[in-house]
This record gives C-alpha cells, structure tokens and sequence, in this order.
C-alpha cells in the first residue's frame, strides 16, 4: 500500500509552478495598490501605530526583505549561468526577486506615508504564507532526500532561507499587530468625526471596498441585493469616485492636451495621448491583467500531451493525474480572476474616456463663435456628444486586443512548436497570411465607416433643424415633404451601412476559418516533414487553435472598431480644432473703473471674413455710465449685429471696444431654458426673496404666474412651448433685471408685447429698476425713441445720424422716414377715432355667461393635475418577449431566423466531426498504426474545413441581411410616427429625447444587436456541442453539469433586475445630456454675456457624472455575475478531470478524453460570455423597446380622409364660424379658451388683440388643429373642419407665425419647399416682401446659402421671408400672427400695404400687438383670459369709451404722443 504522505507531496517542477503564480498575485497586487492610490478614513490611525513602532524593528524588516531579494536575484544569476535547471525553477526564482525588490520598496515608501490598512493586513498574511510554503518546500527536498533521489544542494539553502526569513517576518507581524492594539483604544475617541461622516457619505462603495472585495466584485452585492427587492431608482445608485467624476478627468486631460505653438492645432494622436494619460491607472491595470489573463490560458494547452499521455497509462509520479487537475485548476482560477479585472478596469478606463470627451466637446461649443459653429451645425456636434465619444468609450474593451493577439500567436506558436516540431513553422506565413487577406477588407471599412458617419451627421443635422421648427412646418402642412428629405439622407446612409455591414460579414468569414486553415496547414507540413501525428500532440495543437479562436473570431468586431474609433477621433480632434471666439474683440475693464461704459473707435466688425462689404464699418461712439442709448434703423441695418459686437461675438477686423462693467442681454428671439420659471428668472444666483418679488412686478409677471398652473415652480416645456411670446420675452427680461448688471443689452424687446405691456415695461424696466444703469437697446417702436439719452440710426452696417430725439430729427433723411411712417400709422388710427355716431358698443355678453358657468363647474377642479413636461417615460421589469417578437418580425416575418440557426449549427457539426476525425486517426504513441494515410486523414480534415467555412460565409450574410433589414424597418415607422404626432407630443418631449432614439439607439439597431444576437446562438449552440463532447465521454459530468447549469440561471435571475433597471436608467440618463447640450448651443450668445459658463460646464459635468455611475455600477453587476459563473464553471470543469483521472485505465479512450478536455477548456469562459452577452443584448434591447415606444405614439388624425374631402375651390369665401369652442394644451392641464362663439366674415380683414396670454396664438393653433379642440366645432364655408383632413385643411390656409423660420438651405428652398412654383413668380413675391432688392445684392441670387435656423439672415428678414411664402401660396384664408414684430413701422406700412392689394378679396385674420396694424380692419376680435370681450368693427368699438379696445387704443396714442410732446 502506498504512503498516505506521498500523495501530499508535489515535484519540485509543480512547486517553482506553484511559487511563480503565487508570487505574480502579489506583485500584481502591490502594483495595483501603487497605480490606484487608494485612501481610505483609518489612515490616520496607521500612520500613529508606525510611528510608535521601534525605528530599528522596522529597519530589520526592511533590511530582511533587501536581503532576500539580493539572494534570490544571485540564485536566479547562477540558476541561468551554471547549473542549467528547468525554465519554470528560473522563472519562480527571478520572479521572487522582483517580489521581494517590490515588498521593500513598498515598505520604504510605507514609513515615510501613509497606506491603506487592509494591504498592510495582507502584507502580514502573505509573510506567513510564505514560511509555510518554505517550510512545505523543506519538507519536500527532506523526504526526497530519504528516498534517495537528488536534491540540488542550491534549492535546499534557498529553502531553508526561506524558512528563517519567513519565521522573522511572522514575529514581527505578530508583534505589529500586538502594539498596534495596544495604541489604537488610546486615540479612537475624537477623530474628527464630522469630517470623516461627510467623507464616508462622499465616498462610493468601490473606493471602500477591500481587497477581497474588489477580487470578487463584492462591493456590489448590496446594489444587486436591493435591485431584487425593489426597482431600482437613481437615487439608489451610488456616486462614482471623485477621482474618476468628470470635473477631475477634464482638468487633467486639459493639463495632457498639447496645442501646437501659438494655435490651437490637435492631432489625433495628441487626442489619443492625453485621453491615455487621464485613465493611464486603469489603463495599465487592465494591461497587467490582460498580459497575465493572455499567459494562464496557455497552460492547459502546454500540459496537454501529458495529460493524454496519463491516460494512456504513461505515468511519470504517483499522483501525477491529481498534480495535473491541480494545476489545470488554479492556472483556469487566475484566468478566471484577471480576465474580470481586465473587463473591469478597461470598461472604467472606457467611461472615463467618454466623460472627459463629452466635457471637451461641450466646453468647445461653449467657446465657438457663431460664424465658426456654421460650419458644424447642431446636429452634427450633438453627434459628435452622442455617438462618437460613446463609440471611443466603447474601444476600452477592445483596445488591447491588437497586442494580446501578437502575444497570443507568439505563445500559440511556440507550443505548437513544442508539440509538432518543425512543422509548427507553416502556421506562423499562414497566420501572416491569414492577417493580410483582411487588409483589403479593414481599408474598405474604414472608408465605409467615415462615410457613414458624416452621412449619420448629415441626417441628424436635418433631424435636429426639423424637430425644432415641426410646428411651422404642421402649419403649413408640410411634414411629410420633410420626411421624405429625411428618409432620403436614411437611405445614402443605409447605404454605407450596408456595404459595411457586408464588408464586415467578409472579414467574419476569412477569420472564422482561420483556425481550420492554419491547423491544416500545420498537420499537412507535419505530414511533408514525415513528422510522425500522435493524438496526444494533435490535442495540444487543436486546444491552442482553440484558445486562438477566441481573439482570432473577436478580430472582425476589433478591426471594426479601431476602424470606428479612428474616424470618431479624427472627427472630434477636427471639432476641437476650429477656431475660439476672438478674446482681443473686448477690452473688458471691471465695474467702476470708468467713467465710460462702451466705447467703439473705428471699429470694423463681420461675421463672414471672406465678404468684402463688412457687416459693421466705420463705428464711432462712446457710452458714459448710466445713458440710455437708443438704436434704431430699417431691417437689416445691423442693429442685432451691433449689440453682438459689444458683447465680444462678432469678429473684430479692426477698431477699438471697451466695455466697462458686467453685461446682461435680451436677444430678440427669446431663450427659455426648459425648467421651472423660477429657474429661469434666477439663472444661477441664489434667491434674494424682496428684489425677486420686485423684478416680477417691473416685469408684469405676477398676473401670469397666477394663471400657470404652478406658479413660478410650473415647468416651462422646450424652447417655452406653454409660455405666449410676450410671456417668454418678460421672462428674459426679469432673468436680466435679477442679475443687476452694470450694463444691460435689449434686442428689440418691446415687439412681443402688447402696447400697454409694452409701455409698462419701458416705465417700470428702462425708466425704472435701470434708471441709473447703462441701456443700450434696439427698438422699432418710435414712441420709445424721445426718452433716450441719445439715439443711434443704422443704414447698411453704419451709424449714419447718431444725438438726441430733437437734434437728429431735421439732420437726415433716415430718421425721418421712420418718424413719418410712425406718425402716418397714429394719424390713420385718429381718423377712426372720430366722425361716428354714438352707439354702444356690441360686447359678447354670451362669452361672459358660458366662462361664468364654467368657472363654477371647475371650482372644485382648480388644483394643477400635472406638469407639461414629464419624466421620461420608462418601462420596468423585464425586457417583454413582445419586444424580441416584434423586433424579429421585422425581418421577412421573421423567416430568416431559423435558417441562421440551422446553418449555425451545421457549422459546430462540421467543427466538431473535423476535431473526432483528427482524434480518431491519430495514434496514441509512436508504436500504433494509424488506421489511413496521412493524405486521406488531411484530405477528410480539409474538406469538413471549407464545408464549415462555407457555413460560416452564409451565416454571416444571413445575419448582416437581416440586421440591416430590421433597422431600415425600425428607423422607417418610428420616424413616420413621429412626423405623424400631434404637437402636444412636442410640447412635452424634449428634442434630446428624441434626438437621443434617432441617433444614440438607431446606432445599436444598426451596428450592435444583429451581432449580440448572433453571438448568444452561436456561444449557446458551441456549449451544446461541448457538453455533448463530454457526455459522449463520461456521462458522469450530467451530475455535476445539472447543478452548475441550475446555479448559473439562479445567479441570473437574481443579477438580471438590478442590471435591467441600471442599463434602462442609463438609457434614460442620456436624453437630458442632448437635451442640455442642445439647449446650450441654441442660447450659447445668451449664456456669454452673462458670463455663464462655468455654472453650465458644471451642469454638463453632473450630467456626464450620473450616467457615468449608472454605467460604471451596470459593468460591476455583470463582472459581479461573470467572476462567479466562471467559478462555478471552472470547479465544474476540475470536477470533470477528476472524474477523468480517477476512471479505471482502459475504460475511456485517452484521445477522445483529451478531445473532451480540449473543448471544456473554454466551457468556462463561453458560458460567462454567454451570459454576459445574454444580460448585454437584453440591455441592448432597451434601445429597441424605447424606439417601439415611440412607434407606439398615438398620431394626428388622418392627413387625407377620402369620404369628406373638401372641393378643389374651398374655401371659396373664407367665412369661418365658430361655436362654442374650448381649449386646453392637455388633459392635465387648464382651459385656455372657455367657449368662444363668434362669425368671421368672409372677405373681410379681422383683427384680433388682446393682453399678452390671453388666447390669441391658440385661437390660431385651433384653426389649423394643432391643438384639438375639447368641444364645440370650427366651419370654414360651411364645412366643419374637425371632419376634413389635416393636409387638406393646412394646404388650403396661409399663415406667418409668431416665430419666424428659416431652414439650412438657399433662398429659393425656403421660399418654395415644394418646388412648385416658377423663378418670377419667387422673385415677384421677394419684391412683394421688401426683399428683391436684398437677395439681388447676393452672389448666388436664388441659391443664395441659409444657414441652420437663418442664423445669416437677421429676425426682420426672416418674417418677410415668412411672408414671401404667403404671397406665393396665394389662400382665400390668410393668418398673420405677430407677422410685423420685428421690423420697423416704415417697413411695416409697405407690407400692410401689399397685403391690402393681394388679399383684398381674401379673410385675413391678424394677431398684433401695434394697433395701426389692426386699425384699419374690418373687425376687431378682443380676448381676455380666453374669452371674447368685444366683437365689432373698430369704428363702434372706438365710439364706445368705456370699450376696452378703445382703452387700448388710448393707451397706445397717448404713450406715443406723449412721449413725442415730452421730445
């Protein structure tokens, strides 16, 4: 009977094994501690228990530690030079040097700083590991040496070093540990406890956890835990660590961005160094384990012969099998640990990379001037946020796959090498060539993918401009035209996709059969080189192939991205190259420091530098402190433009500016950021109660607080969609008033409103809260001119009369013509003030009584049911089989589907009967016979080869065909959906939502699910195919198999809610990034001149920050899930060799058995990435499920209903009558229009007019169904419009709407959308519109550029624009809202003047707030509160004094003439 001992005892060979991977752990651990440079609150305390440690105890362990660094270091020196001993015994003595090198350097550093104390408690715990392991060694060479065998006399002194050395350390740890106890009671009473409280609240559970548990990935059970009691909230989700918050990754890349000499140049490798240099930790952390991951996994296939030959019955020791498992188990334990940590800490590397990206691209748009941001458009910037800096995060898991391939090859080569000799050399050219017959396909890629991206950045660009003006283009019924605009630039774009998807489909194939053509090729040179096969070497070659098979099948998708992330970089590096705002256009003095508030000497400014006719010249004035200077001219002039100048945004050519003091801006167009109005008002100061209260009251804002649901906390939607144009510009003008600059800026203020509101904010704003403050502002309204200090008046980009009111009034021309036609307006109004009867004035009394009625029926109902804008919509639980189903079906019904699976599986056939076949006919050892030639056994091998490789091809086609199909399909209904909903659904979706489906998860539809899904087949079918390898071998392995399969859909199940909800909040977490990021482009002018940036930046940065933690706790659940499948797979796998070895001799084939071992050697590995991918995918499907969300939105009602489509002539007469109708903007929220009843008569001009939000504009939506009615009805000639359809109904009426639009475009485009009108008759309605003359001027006439939004075009030329399309489109039914706001009264006189010639015979109806602009109507409508007041002619309605309209027209005369009588 054996010795029980013996089977305790390893060879000398398996403990230098042993020592060498113990040793590695630790120096990886020591390394890690060094590159992660953790702190933690016990800190002080260390610090205290080495101080009161003896100075020469420490110097001992020092000096201990040096010494055995130096011994080993000799041992090694010799161990190579004279005594020639095996490689491993090299290795473990050269690495123990180092071990102990690091240790001492470790422990230096220790007494001079503090470390963490939970490594101090492994140091200790590692000393005495290894005086056990020493004295285990002793023991060894002991017995060896009784059994007679030789026992080098240089491993004995080793050993017995290590025994006294280990037994020191051990001392002193236990002495350590003693007086630490002892000192530590004395000082834990008061240890600033508040401070340490704050930080541990800081502090994230990652930066806390342990050693242990970061090993294990423990530190996230509590998340997960939490995630399966209840649904997770963000709120639930701990912060990151601050050292990986964006704030301080965006500081250290600024600090590593290098800029070339006096430009502000970057190259893409620039980009590249200082993106490595801000995560370098993470970075070489990931590289560490990826190197130990890459070397571990070679293990099993270099003892691959042994353990064939073990079975064989050739047994080298007792116990050798048992040695083997062993050592297959703890080399299958470190892959098993590095390989998470290599995901880990390369998906953290990835997060930090696009958290610092998104902060630079943001900071740049911050900083662009408006003629640079021309060049790169909304859209496109967006994208560069949305998807390229996500896609450079992404390439943090594949960024190391190029050098552990070459390292891989290197290794899979030298076993090979090993095993079949010479012959191993024909796999290194077939490998090479196997390399190169991808270049082709990897150039073509990267061509395809630059190309899809910019035509991505095209589609979004046009996406972006659309969404933002979807409501002019309802109004005009022109959504589906833009649709297809759309559509087109989907399709040049699924263009690319589909060559690269195919090109991709090309490279997938020639890899996956890589491995069968490099195997074959190195067994038909073996056979040429009469190398003789034996299966035990076979097995060896295939579990390298195997192993290879793993980063040779990822190299299609590595390729791909490094492809992807080139043109993601090169575009971002391009971005940040473009140029800054000048920072020399302004001489900024601080406040008080001059007399002199704004000076312009010989100033030149212009947005285009290449125009020879700069925008601004010859600019001369000077602006004292506390002046109130007026600027006025006809549109055009350069009125905004001069404003933009004073604030540092037009390039200066030549000239000096001076500003003196802090700016506050009012544009012209006003921007409302989405959030309380509150919010709006404070703008990032803190809330001063008393001097808020009376910046409302200035402002006249506390009326329309009270009518808002919320008051000032209601939640204003997108661009102020549920605030009136007046309500938004008084908004912006009490968000100036708060910040209580020194100089305040006004674009045209005073056009939105009303002529009493109008006059209220000039009395209580200009002439009262700024009373001693700088105003420089533009108007149009003359009767604000004679207040002014001094007036400015602007012809073609010059001042061409500039003094008082009286001085300047017979000096020139100009101002004269503006002063007349302001005069002609208020004498037109006089001649219709008298000459009448006396007659009361008819009032709808009608009105009075239905609102009355419903005021009592509402008492109860007054409290606000919700906000505009919700919370994003968000789908809990598990993804729904319905979402794959629908998601399938996309595809041909489906059908494809299982012919995918099919040849799948034909393909793992295939492989695995080459693999039998190999096994089979290769003998065990040299003395057996194989059973056919060489030439029939490569012969057989190769043609199972291209019959797999033919598989392969068809597989890859079929699951590229299909993916695209399913995203064309996604992208197609969910865009039509959009363009189909009604303008609520755009009131309270935010454009960053949707922005966010069509670009961010149209991305994973197109270019990640088809191949998520095809990896889960693929991996599912290769695990079948390995279990049923190893059952066909020892069925035994169902016994342990059962339960490890069972645990691993357990630990699913319970990671599956947390991981869900995380990757959803993530997806959710992304919408406010865009939405911010878009908003802040749009209100960059705005944002500058209040010297915003910063608070901005900020927002961006905890934007950045909370998707980064959802993302970075979402990778920790599925490195949570993956480390402990992988454990449960790597004992199964050990439970299966065990059973192997411990099988009677004879019973099991030893080469089937080897086959066997050969495939469960990535068993563990597939069924983690199976599950991984499984738990990715259905991540994934989320994007699938939000985009089904909004091919879910329910639509307008039908564009054409065929049954009750009106004749081509209607309207005819234009007559609208409307009955008892009531408005409200959704169910949640309040009546805006309480039961109108009224007749427009056809042919005849009405006017309507009314305060600031009393139901104007809605009245209009009404007529054009953009807002659906809640009762009563609208019939247009007798037809009822409710029962028409919405194209029919918009295509028969005009409108030019408050807000005036342009698009990215030329002229010609803007005018005729829908090229159905000839070039005269363009040029005809140009000169209708006061613009011939304009466009002439223009090189291009026609085809003249329109930038995004007509950014080149001032607001004034945009309304005439808005105008010229009216006048081509020639409707019986003509709307203008506000359609003269924003030009001056000269100007507007001409306009009131062509309408009256073209639509004399036509209804126009005419919302203003200047009442020449509706005097001369035929009837005046006057709203209040969403009622009608009065309803007559203007004649009766001024006859009546007590009329409010008359009041209203007495307000606006006598402010008027006063203010010229007081000139």
């Amino acid at each position: 009977m054996e010795n029980p001992i013996d089977f305790l005892l390893l060879q000398p060979i398996y403990l230098s094994v042993l020592s060498f991977f113990l040793n590695l752990v630790l120096l990886l651990i020591l390394l890690g501690s060094w590159l992660c440079k953790k702190r933690v609150a016990c800190e002080a305390i260390m610090n205290e228990e080495f101080k009161h440690m003896s100075l020469s105890f420490n110097k001992l362990v020092l000096v201990c530690c040096v010494s055995l660094s130096v011994f080993y270091s000799v041992l090694s020196l010799l161990s190579c030079v004279h005594w020639h001993t095996n490689g491993w015994a090299f290795l473990d003595l050269l690495l123990a040097a180092l071990t102990w090198g690091t240790i001492s350097i470790y422990l230096c550093g220790q007494y001079t700083t503090s470390r963490e104390q939970k490594l101090l408690f492994l140091l200790r715990l590692w000393w005495v590991f290894y005086f056990v392991v020493s004295c285990y060694r002793l023991v060894v060479d002991f017995v060896l040496y009784m059994k007679q065998e030789m026992v080098s006399v240089h491993i004995v002194i080793s050993d017995l070093v290590g025994v006294c050395a280990g037994l020191f350390l051990c001392c002193s740890c236990l002495w350590k540990k003693g007086e630490g106890e002892r000192i530590n009671p004395l000082k834990e009473p008061l240890l600033t406890r508040a401070e340490s409280s704050e930080n541990e609240e800081a502090t994230a559970p990652f930066s806390k956890a342990g050693i242990l548990s970061l090993m294990s990935f423990s530190w996230m059970s509590p998340l997960i835990t939490l995630g399966n009691e209840k649904i997770i909230d963000s709120k639930d989700v701990p912060q990151v660590d601050r050292s990986d918050r964006a704030e301080s990754l965006f500081w250290i890349f600024r600090s590593k961005l290098q800029w070339d000499d006096g430009e502000r140049r970057i190259t893409t490798f620039k980009l590249i160094k200082a993106l490595f240099l801000s995560v370098w930790r993470d970075f070489v952390l990931s590289a560490l384990f990826a190197f130990v991951y890459t070397l571990s996994c070679y293990v099993a296939p270099y003892l691959m012969d042994n353990f064939v030959q073990y079975l064989n019955g050739n047994r080298q020791y007792k116990n050798q099998g048992y040695v083997l498992v062993t050592t297959f188990l703890v080399a299958k334990l470190v892959e098993c640990q590095t390989r998470r940590q290599w995901f880990f800490w390369g998906a953290k590397a990835g997060l930090g990379m696009r958290s610092v990206l998104v902060s630079m691209i943001y900071e740049k748009g911050l900083t662009l001037p408006c003629h640079s941001k021309q060049g790169h458009t909304s859209g496109e910037i967006i994208n560069l946020m949305a998807v390229d800096a996500d896609r450079i995060g992404a390439f943090s898991w594949f960024m190391h796959d190029p050098w552990i391939l070459v390292l891989q090859v290197s290794l899979a080569l030298w076993i090979l090498y090993k095993s079949l000799g010479l012959g191993s050399i024909a796999a290194f050219p077939a490998t090479i060539l196997v390399m190169l017959a991808n270049y082709p396909f990897a150039k073509l890629e990267e061509k395809f993918q630059s190309s899809l991206m910019k035509s991505k950045d095209n589609r979004m660009k046009k996406t972006s401009e659309v969404l933002l003006n979807m409501k002019i283009l309802k109004l005009q019924g022109w959504e589906m035209k833009f649709l297809s605009k759309i559509l087109e630039l989907r399709h040049i774009e699924a263009g690319w996709l589909k060559k690269f998807v195919y090109n991709s489909s090309a490279i997938s194939s020639v890899l996956w059969t890589a491995p069968s053509f490099i195997s074959a090729t190195a067994f038909g040179a073996c056979l040429l080189l009469k190398i003789p096969l034996e299966s035990g070497k076979i097995l060896a070659a295939l579990a390298t192939f195997r192993i290879l098979q793993g980063p040779i099948y990822k190299l299609p998708e590595t390729i791909s991205m490094i492809v992807q992330t080139k043109v993601s970089l090169y575009r971002i590096a391009s971005f940040l190259c473009l140029d800054d705002l000048q920072q020399d256009v302004v001489d900024r003095l601080p406040s008080g420091s001059s007399e002199v508030a704004v000076e312009i000497s010989n100033g030149t400014f212009s947005w285009d530098d290449s125009s020879p006719i700069p925008t601004l010249r010859d600019m001369n004035f000077k602006v004292s402190q506390g002046m109130n200077v007026a600027i006025c001219g006809t549109v055009g002039s350069g009125k905004s433009s001069l404003l933009s100048s004073i604030l540092g945004e037009v390039p200066k050519i030549s000239g000096n500016l001076k500003v003196c003091g802090r700016k506050a801006y009012i544009a012209q167009s006003p921007w409302i950021q989405s959030g309380k109005v509150e919010e709006n008002i404070l703008f990032g100061k803190p809330m001063e109660r008393e001097w808020y209260e009376r910046v409302l009251e200035a402002c006249s804002l506390n009326k329309d607080l009270e009518i808002l649901p919320f008051h000032d906390q209601t939640v204003i939607g997108e661009r102020g969609i549920n605030l009136s144009g007046g309500q938004k510009q008084r908004i912006q003008i009490a968000r100036a008033l708060y910040q209580n600059a020194d100089i305040y800026l006004f674009d045209d203020p005073f056009s939105a409103v009303d002529a009493h509101t109008g006059s209220h904010l000039f009395k209580e704003v200009l002439l009262g809260l700024l009373k001693h403050k700088t105003v420089i502002y533009v108007t149009h309204q003359v009767e604000f001119l004679p207040e002014a200090d001094f007036i400015l008046v602007m012809k073609d980009g010059k001042i061409t009369q500039a003094g008082k009111y009286n001085e300047i009034l017979d000096s020139g021309t100009d101002f004269m013509e503006l002063v007349g036609a302001h005069t002609e307006a208020l004498a037109t109004i006089d001649s219709y003030d008298t000459g009448y009867a006396s007659e009361k004035s008819t009032t709808n009394k009608e009105n009075e009584v239905l609102h009355h009625k419903e005021k009592q029926e509402n008492a109860s109902d007054n409290k606000p049911s919700g906000q505009l804008v919700q919370e994003e919509e968000r789908e809990k639980g598990k993804v729904g089989f319905t979402v794959y189903k629908k998601y399938m079906a996309l595809a041909y019904g489906g059908a494809v589907i299982p012919l995918i699976l099919v040849v799948q599986i034909l393909f793992q056939l295939l492989s695995i009967g080459s693999n039998y076949w190999m096994t089979w006919v290769t003998p065990v050892s040299k003395d057996v016979e194989p059973p056919v030639s060489g030439f029939t056994l490569i012969l057989v091998y190769v043609v199972l080869a291209i019959a797999s490789s033919f598989c392969i091809l068809i597989r890859a086609l079929l699951v590229a065909m299909t993916g695209f199909k399913i995203a064309t399909e996604l992208f197609t209904q969910m865009h039509l959906r959009i363009f189909r909903a009604s303008m609520s659904f755009f009131d309270a979706t935010p454009m960053g939502r949707i922005l966010n489906r069509a670009s961010t998860d149209q991305s994973v539809a197109d270019l990640r699910l088809p191949g998520q899904f095809a990896y889960v087949a693929i991996a599912a079918i290769n695990i079948l195919g390995i279990m049923g390898v190893m059952v066909q071998v020892a069925w035994q392995v169902l016994i342990i198999f059962i339960p490890v399969v069972a645990a691993c859909a357990w630990y699913r199940k319970y990671y599956i809610s947390a991981a869900r909800e995380l990757a959803r909040l993530a997806g959710i977490s992304r919408s406010p990034m865009v939405h911010h990021f878009s908003e802040t482009l749009s209100g960059i002018t705005t944002i500058r001149s209040f010297d915003q940036e910063p608070r901005f930046r900020g927002d961006i940065m905890r934007l950045s920050d909370c998707y980064s933690r959802l993302r970075f706790h979402s990778t920790g659940a599925m490195e949570w899930l993956c480390f402990r499948l992988e454990l449960l797979s790597t004992f199964a796998f050990a439970c299966s060799l065990v059973i192997l070895v411990s099988v009677p001799e004879g019973v099991i084939n030893p080469s089937f058995a080897g086959l066997a071992i050969t495939y469960a050697l990535s068993l563990n590995t597939l069924q983690s990435t199976l599950i991984w991918t499984l738990c990715d995918l259905e991540n994934k499907m989320i994007s699938v499920e939000r985009m089904l969300q909004y091919i879910n939105i329910p639509s307008e009602p039908p564009l054409v209903i065929e049954s009750t489509r009106p004749e081509k002539s209607w309207p005819s007469r234009g007559e609208i009558t409307i009955c008892n109708l009531q408005v409200r903007y959704g169910p949640h929220l309040p009546m805006v229009l309480h039961g109108l009843t009224c007749t427009f008569p056809g042919g005849l001009k009405t006017g309507i007019v009314g305060r600031t939000g009393c139901g104007k504009s809605t009245l209009i939506q009404t007529l054009f169904r953009i807002v659906e009615p809640a009762a009563g009805e609208i019939r247009i000639d007798g037809v009822n419009i409710l029962t028409i359809g919405l194209h029919d109904l918009r295509s028969r009426l005009s409108i030019i709407p408050q807000d005036p639009t342009m698009f990215e475009g030329t002229v010609r485009s803007n005018l005729d959308p829908l090229e159905e009108y000839t070039d005269d008759q363009i040029w005809e309605a140009l000169d209708n519109c006061q613009l011939g003359d304009e466009v002439r001027k223009k090189e291009l006439k026609l085809d003249s550029p329109v930038r995004e939004n007509g950014q080149n075009w001032s607001v004034g030329q945009r309304q005439l624009v808005c105008l010229g399309r009216v006048l081509l489109k020639k409707s019986k039914l003509l709307v203008l809202d506000e359609a003269t706001a924003s030009i001056d009264t000269a100007t507007d006189n001409l306009i009131q003047e062509t309408l009256r010639h073209h639509f004399a015979d036509c209804t126009v109806i005419t919302i203003a707030h200047r009442i020449s602009s509706v005097i001369d109507s035929d009837m005046v409508l006057l709203l209040d509160q969403g009622l009608i007041k009065e309803h007559d002619s203007p004649a009766r309605l001024l006859e009546d004094r007590s009329s409010l309209f008359s009041k209203l027209v007495a307000e606006y005369t006598t402010s008027s003439e006063s203010k010229s009588r007081r000139s």
